[in-house]
C-alpha cells in the first residue's frame, strides 16, 4: 500500500521525525535538516503496520509545466507542475511524484487550471493595471475559463484566453476575451496584449481621484510610508491609495519582465516617498518587492513614477536592485 504524504502530512510529521531521529532507521537521520519536495510512505503488506519505511525524494524545478501524462497515472489532487512516475526501489514498485521538466511549450487547447494558461492570464492582469489602474481601480485575475496556445513563425507564441477579471476595489467581475503574444526567448520586449473588458471600465472614479489628487497637492509635508502591508498584513486606511499606486506602478515592471516561464505577484511596498513636483502631477520614489512564484524569489525594484487623474500612473524610471539572499516572502502576495 502506498500513501502520499501531501494529503495528510500534518498528521505524520511528528511520527516521521521521531522515526528518523531516534527510531529504527538511523541511516536516514542525515535527511532531517532538508525540505522534502515529495515524500512517499511505503507499508509492505507482510510487515507490521508499526514498521514504516520513509523515502524522501528530492527533486528540482526546471522550466514551466506542460508534460502530458495519461489520466490513469495522475492523482487528481496533484500539483499542476508535477507528473507521477513508476520506479523500483529496494525491489518495491512505487509511484513517485516528480516535478515536470518541460522540453516544449504546450500547444493547442490548455487546461485552464494549469500554469501555462494561468501565467498568460496573469500577464493580462498586469496589462489592465498598466493601462487603466489607479488608486481607486485595480484589476485581478478571477478565473481562467479556457485557453489555447500556438506557435507563430518568427514572432513567438500566441495565447487566446477566456477569463474573468475582477475590479477589486468596486468588487465587479466581467468575463473578458484576451490575446497575447510572447516573444521568442531572448527577445527584450514586453508581451503584446489585446483584451476586451468594456464593462469594467464604465465605473467612473473621477470624483474620488480628483479629491485624492488635491489632497496630495495640498499636504503641508510630503507623504511617506513603509511596509505596505506590514508583517501582519495590515496597513493604515490612509495608506491604501499609496499601496494601490505601488501596485499599478509595479505592474509596468511585471508586464515587462513576464515570460512563459514566470508568474509575478506584487508582494509589498517596502517604502514610498512623495517628491516635490509641479501642480500637474504628483511624483513618488518607491521601493517594491515582487514575488516570482516559479523560482520563489523576492525581487527588489526601485521605481520613480508620477500620477495624475487625467494621465494615470507613468513610470519614469525602473531599476532592479541587487539580489537579496535573506529576504522572506512578505504577506499578501496574491
Amino acid at each position: 500500500m502506498i500513501w502520499t504524504v501531501s494529503t495528510f502530512c500534518s498528521h505524520l510529521f511528528c511520527y516521521i521525525n521521531a522515526t528518523l531521529t531516534g527510531g529504527a532507521f538511523p541511516f536516514l537521520r542525515s535527511f532531517t535538516p532538508v525540505v522534502f519536495s515529495s515524500i512517499v510512505v511505503l507499508q509492505p503488506p507482510a510487515m507490521s503496520p508499526s514498521i514504516i519505511i520513509v523515502l524522501a525524494v528530492l527533486t528540482g524545478v526546471t522550466g514551466s509545466p506542460s508534460v502530458a501524462t495519461s489520466p490513469a497515472a495522475v492523482d487528481a489532487t496533484a500539483h499542476p507542475n508535477s507528473v507521477v512516475e513508476e520506479t523500483e526501489i529496494f525491489g518495491w514498485q512505487v509511484s513517485v511524484e516528480k516535478e515536470a521538466e518541460e522540453d516544449a511549450m504546450a500547444t493547442g487547447e490548455l487546461n485552464p487550471n494549469h500554469y501555462p494558461a494561468q501565467r498568460a492570464a496573469k500577464v493580462v492582469q498586469h496589462y489592465l493595471n498598466v493601462q487603466y489602474g489607479s488608486p481607486f481601480r485595480l484589476f485581478g485575475l478571477h478565473k481562467v475559463h479556457s485557453g489555447n496556445a500556438e506557435d507563430v513563425a518568427d514572432s513567438g507564441r500566441k495565447y487566446q484566453l477566456e477569463i474573468s477579471v475582477q475590479e477589486i476595489i468596486n468588487n465587479t467581475t466581467e468575463k473578458c476575451s484576451a490575446e497575447l503574444l510572447f516573444g521568442r526567448a531572448g527577445e527584450q520586449r514586453s508581451s503584446q496584449v489585446q483584451v476586451s473588458c468594456e464593462e469594467l471600465l464604465k465605473t467612473s472614479t473621477d470624483a474620488q481621484e480628483d479629491a485624492l489628487f488635491r489632497k496630495y497637492q495640498m499636504n503641508q509635508s510630503l507623504l511617506s510610508a513603509e511596509n505596505l502591508p506590514d508583517s501582519y498584513g495590515h496597513m493604515e486606511p490612509d495608506h491604501q491609495p499609496l499601496w494601490h499606486l505601488g501596485i499599478v506602478a509595479s505592474s509596468s515592471v511585471m508586464l515587462k519582465e513576464s515570460t512563459e516561464n514566470t508568474l509575478y505577484n506584487m508582494a509589498q511596498v517596502a517604502n514610498i516617498i512623495q517628491l516635490a513636483s509641479d501642480n500637474k502631477q504628483v511624483k513618488f520614489d518607491c521601493h517594491v518587492l515582487l514575488h516570482e512564484m516559479v523560482s520563489q524569489e523576492i525581487i527588489h525594484w526601485k521605481l520613480l513614477f508620477t500620477w495624475s487623474p487625467p494621465d494615470g500612473v507613468k513610470v519614469l524610471q525602473m531599476e532592479k536592485l541587487p539580489h537579496c539572499h535573506d529576504c522572506k516572502v512578505p504577506p499578501n502576495t496574491n
